[in-house]
């Protein structure tokens, strides 16, 4: 068994046994007034001379939390040692190799501190080594490797600084090498966290660390001779950094809004509160409890709610029955919860919400009546609502368990009542929409019942009170009389005699019980064409009936007639005759269109094609039959042919010189009597270039003068042929006469001209005066 160094166990005891501050083989920081949480002692020795034996103690440490040292937890860089109850550095297993350098940390919740272990004696070469860490272990290493002991450092450290949080152990235990690192937190940002004595390998912390920002570095580490040659690494070496509980529970919002239906059975989940807490969630620091510390009201209970303190789901703790929303003080409860972490104990840190929950309701009241009988009066004729039924339901308003709808459950055949539900005040409203009459009935009893949009939950039935009867009365007013039929159609043949009869007007009062007079009166007649009879209602023409008026629509002539009774006060009713007119042949057809357009040089002499139109009905308008007027010579330059039995194509028979003619027509309709009309058509014939027309602005000459003329200018030149070249004036004189002077000239046969001077008399005188100046 191996020899077991324990100088600095035995002088602590003695130093302890006798109250003295000595301690052999371990460093003192000092002395200071009062308790300072953590190691009294940082740095221990213990000597290696052979395997460590399992249970065997090394060394007891020194470490006071200021607070008795409950609940103390140590934890040691090698797995292979722990510290028992009394603070003894203990082997848990026959340990043949140890590393160089060991870390105890001790934590509680009132101290988290950590100290040194330094094993001396180790042999420099071992088949098999540990690191200086939590649980790792590094392969066989050449002599000339460093060892790298992973740091723990506590956050949140207090001044001084710089402070040694670990040292680095080379291969080579002379004095001829550096140490150098490099990364993140040395010659990276953040810069300057981390320094390392160049000549002890001591690393050293700069200021204190946020764990919350960063949880661990990772450093390279390495040696080199004095000439900046590398000798050994780089290694890596990991600084954790150690949660401290600086943090406390957060909830993401203040107020927190849940619902829980009345009546729900114990146990039911309302809501889940949930909070945040940014310390180390493997640590209690983070371990959060929920609690929830004030109920308002209190009442029926003061523990109505209860909340699951770890998962923060919070359900009800009242019985169903207590649970009813119509007796409780409020429908709304409002706790306050608080978050607690350390897993609650008294010294962890806390955060508050609020929480408010609504009792919500359901349909476990009927609806009632607030009476069993309502009263109602309405005159005969009128509409709109008569009266306003009233309930009483005790669920929570503007919901489907308040809200009523209500039906008539006798038979209204007549379909004569409504009822409508006021979103306001939930009352019925029974409305009168078909007028009632008086003396038809006069008295309407109605059996009303009210339900909820919602149905009712089990176990609850609409009762008696859920019924009502309405009595609706009907009074009596004097009515107008009434027409019947309204309208009255009657046929006549328009353009029948004035004061012929048209109808005979019928209206009753429908007071049967009264003995009233009826007078008729004309109400609106639009074209005048009636009157009236004021005691018998017999209708007669005052004036000519008129199909083709602009007062007739569709063939149906409508006036309105109004009859009034003698009672107190005086009633009135009106009523319309319709009047179907048939059609009479009393206007003549014409022809459309009234101009129509033709090339002067075109191949095709058709000139246009023309239609009929007639303002009466068949079969006093088409078929039409147009043809030539009557006037002699037309057919001779014209041509009239049937296309259809509306229209008819005009055509030239030859073609006509630039000018306007007005072409006589005549149309005839098919009734009986047939009506003719004669009419004309303005004939342009134009000059034609480029698909443009240019036409005569002149006026029209008649197409029967102009064959006239054709026909005395033959007639004519076949008579005095030779007498016209002879003598170029009568031909002249011929051309510039009118028409009329040439028939009378014809008529006459005189065909010398008039003794006034003519051209040929003026060219006779002037070569007779150049004879006698010869």
């Amino acid at each position: 068994m191996a020899a077991i160094q324990t100088q600095a166990l035995t002088s602590h005891l003695r130093a302890r046994d006798t109250g003295k501050v000595a301690r052999v083989g371990g460093q003192e920081d000092g002395a200071h007034e009062g308790c300072i949480p953590g190691f009294q002692v940082k740095r221990y020795q213990v000597a290696y001379s052979g395997p460590f034996q399992k249970g065997q103690a090394l060394i007891q440490v020194e470490f006071d939390d200021c607070a008795g040292n409950e609940d103390v937890k140590f934890k040691v860089s090698d797995p292979n040692f722990y510290v028992d109850e009394d603070l003894n550095l203990v082997p848990q297993q026959d340990v043949l190799y140890s590393s160089p350098i060991l870390f105890i940390n001790g934590l509680s919740v009132y101290a988290d501190d950590t100290a040194q272990v330094e094993v001396t004696g180790l042999p420099i070469q071992s088949p098999h080594r540990k690191i200086l860490g939590f649980g790792q272990t590094l392969p066989n290493r050449s002599k000339r490797s460093l060892l790298i002991p992973p740091v723990i450092v506590t956050e949140n450290q207090r001044a001084p600084f710089p402070r040694i949080i670990g040292r680095l152990i080379p291969a080579e235990q002379s004095g001829t090498h550096n140490f150098r690192m490099t990364g993140p937190g040395a010659d990276q940002d953040p810069k300057g966290l981390f320094t390392i004595d160049i000549h002890t390998g001591d690393v050293s912390v700069s200021r204190s660390l946020d764990r919350e920002a960063i949880d661990s570095y990772q450093l390279e580490v390495s040696t080199t001779d004095f000439n900046g040659n590398l000798m050994e690494g780089p290694a890596t070496l990991v600084i954790t950094v150690i949660d401290q509980n600086d943090n406390r529970p957060i909830f993401k919002e203040t107020r927190y809004t849940g619902e829980v239906l009345e009546g729900s059975p114990t146990g039911t989940t309302v809501m889940t509160m949930m909070a945040f807490d940014a310390d180390d969630p493997a640590t209690d620091n983070a371990a959060l409890r929920y609690n929830i510390v004030r109920q308002s009201p209190d009442n029926p209970s003061s523990k109505m709610f209860y909340i699951d303190a770890e998962r923060g789901d919070i359900v009800t703790a009242i019985s169903p029955v207590l649970l009813d929303r119509e007796t409780l003080p409020t429908t709304t409860y409002e706790l306050e919860i608080v978050a607690k972490d350390m897993a609650g104990s008294e010294v962890g840190l806390t955060g508050t919400a609020t929480a408010t929950i609504t009792i919500t309701d359901k349909n476990d009241h009927a609806p009632e009546f607030t009476h069993p009988l309502f009263e109602a009066y309405v005159d005969e004729g009128s509409t709109g609502v008569v009266v306003n039924l009233t309930v009483d339901d005790r669920d929570d308003p503007a919901t489907g368990a308040w809200r009523a709808t209500y039906t008539i459950l006798n038979k209204d055949l007549a379909q004569s009542f409504e009822i409508q539900t006021n979103p306001d005040n939930n009352e019925g409203m029974l409305s009168v929409v078909k007028p009632l009459n008086y003396e038809a009935r006069a008295v309407h009893t109605l059996l009303i019942q009210v339900e909820n949009e919602d149905p009712l939950v089990s176990g609850v039935d609409y009762g008696p009170s859920s019924t009502a009867t309405v009595q609706v009365t009907v009074q009596d007013i004097n009515e107008g009389p009434v027409f019947f039929p309204d309208p009255l159609t009657v046929t006549r043949m328009e353009n029948i005699p004035v004061g012929s009869f048209v109808a005979s007007l019928n209206a009753t009062d429908p007071d049967t019980f009264y003995k009233q007079n009826i007078r008729y009166a004309v109400l609106r007649d639009p074209a005048g064409w009636l009157s009236v009879n004021p005691v018998r209602g017999t209708v007669n023409t005052s004036a000519s009936l008129d199909r083709e008026s602009p007062y007739v629509h569709d063939n149906k002539y409508t006036a309105v007639f109004i009859a009034t009774d003698n009672g107190s006060p005086p009633a009135t009713g009106t009523g319309t005759l319709i009047i179907y007119l048939e059609d009479y042949n009393d206007n003549a057809p014409y022809v459309v269109p009234s101009v129509a357009r033709v090339c002067e040089d075109a191949h095709d002499l058709n000139v246009a094609i023309v239609g009929g139109r007639d303002k009466d009905l068949t079969p006093n308008a088409a078929p039409f039959k147009i043809e030539l007027g009557k006037q002699p010579g037309l057919d001779k330059t014209w041509k009239v042919t049937r296309v259809n039995s509306t229209h008819s194509r005009i055509m030239l028979l030859h073609s006509l010189k630039k000018a306007n003619y007005q072409l006589p027509l005549l149309i005839t309709d098919s009734g009986v009597p047939p009506l003719s009309n004669s009419t004309e058509v303005k004939v342009q014939v134009c000059v034609c270039k480029k698909n443009k027309m240019h036409c005569s602005s002149a006026h029209s000459h008649r197409a029967s003068l102009l064959v006239l003329l054709a026909t005395l200018l033959l007639t004519l030149l076949l008579s005095v042929k030779h007498s016209i070249w002879h003598d170029p004036s009568i031909f002249l004189w011929i051309l510039l006469k009118p028409p009329v002077v040439l028939f009378a000239t014809l008529k006459s046969n005189d065909l010398s001209p008039p003794r006034n001077p003519g051209l040929g008399e003026k060219k006779k005188k002037k070569t007779t005066k150049k004879k006698m100046k010869k």
